[in-house]
């Protein structure tokens, strides 16, 4: 079983889009689960379909909360607490969920031991099911924290349902950024792949996805979105690769058909084929050969 992540180091490549087309082509040869990692901002649900699994609560961390018939109304809780989330009215005191951070200052300190610390649930995650395969992803609420945390419950339950269904393959659409989803989300992958566009904050941008890749050892390679946007840039991207031994495995065109699958809600390979489609296509025995070719290596060696 092969682990790929998709990524990019900002927002706008095109990295879900390349993501959906992947999907519909690797469930074509063989069993794939599927996972989404941008548990802030998911949106591979919105071309997959899915019909969702039984939500399952995601425990982020812990949470103070004041028994209002112990409480003597000290006022020590909102003296230790640093992020002023003890609320006072008509006497009675409370803590305010979004400013709590869950530290227990409040808990160790209340001599009337008022307080207590229980589970903050901070969103869900999902074992769905799509029309590519098992479909794993997750929703933070609004305000909480601990993306990382539930990007790491994404990954746990993929690789399980990876193991069920003896999947070949488990592809996973991570966040944009360098930040903890991103971490969470490629440590111990099999290949990243970064999705990138041709324009200088794109290749800066680049630069520190490939920088966190290669901190944690996972092997990269990358896929020019809109290639033909700007071919000069394109270029410097190919050159600035070739240096740093990372391949370049697609230049993908700049096509309206991308746009017209996702009004559809279909991947751009269940499109009628144009250029974009092609490339694609192109890519995915490219991305097949950049994980074998490493363990071909380690075999012989």
């Amino acid at each position: 079983m092969e682990q790929i992540v998709i990524l990019s180091g900002k927002g706008g490549t095109g990295k879900t889009t390349v993501a959906a087309a992947l999907a519909h082509l690797f469930s074509q040869e063989g069993r794939v689960v599927l996972a989404d990692a941008d548990v802030d901002a998911p949106n591979l649900e919105i071309i997959l379909r899915p019909e969702p699994g039984e939500p399952q609560a995601f425990i982020g961390g812990e949470l103070a909360r004041i028994d209002a018939e112990r409480c003597t109304g000290c006022n020590r809780c909102a003296e230790v607490c640093r992020f002023d989330a003890v609320n006072v009215a008509d006497g009675r005191y409370s803590v305010e969920p979004l400013s709590c951070e869950g530290c227990g200052a409040c808990a160790t300190q209340c001599p009337a031991g008022a307080i207590e610390m229980v589970d903050r649930r901070s969103g869900y995650w999902y074992r769905s099911e799509t029309r590519f395969g098992p479909f794993i992803h997750a929703r933070l609420e609004p305000g909480e924290a601990n993306s990382g945390k539930l990007v790491s419950q994404v990954r746990a339950a993929s690789l399980e349902t990876a193991a069920e269904t003896r999947a070949d393959w488990i592809l996973v659409d991570g966040s944009p950024g360098i930040g903890c989803p991103v971490i969470a989300a490629i440590t111990g992958m099999d290949l990243a792949l970064l999705v990138a566009e041709p324009t200088l904050s794109g290749w800066h941008d680049l630069e520190r996805a490939i920088a966190v890749a290669r901190h944690f050892g996972t092997p990269c390679a990358v896929c020019i979105n809109k290639a033909d946007i700007n071919a000069g840039m394109t270029a410097r991207i190919e050159a600035q690769c070739r240096v740093s031994g990372i391949p370049v495995l697609a230049r993908l065109p700049y096509d309206e058909t991308a746009v017209s699958a996702m009004r559809a809600l279909r991947a751009v390979t269940e499109m009628p084929a144009t250029p974009l489609t092609a490339a694609i296509e192109a890519l995915y025995p490219s991305l097949k050969s950049s994980i074998e070719q490493p363990k071909r290596k380690g075999t012989a060696a």
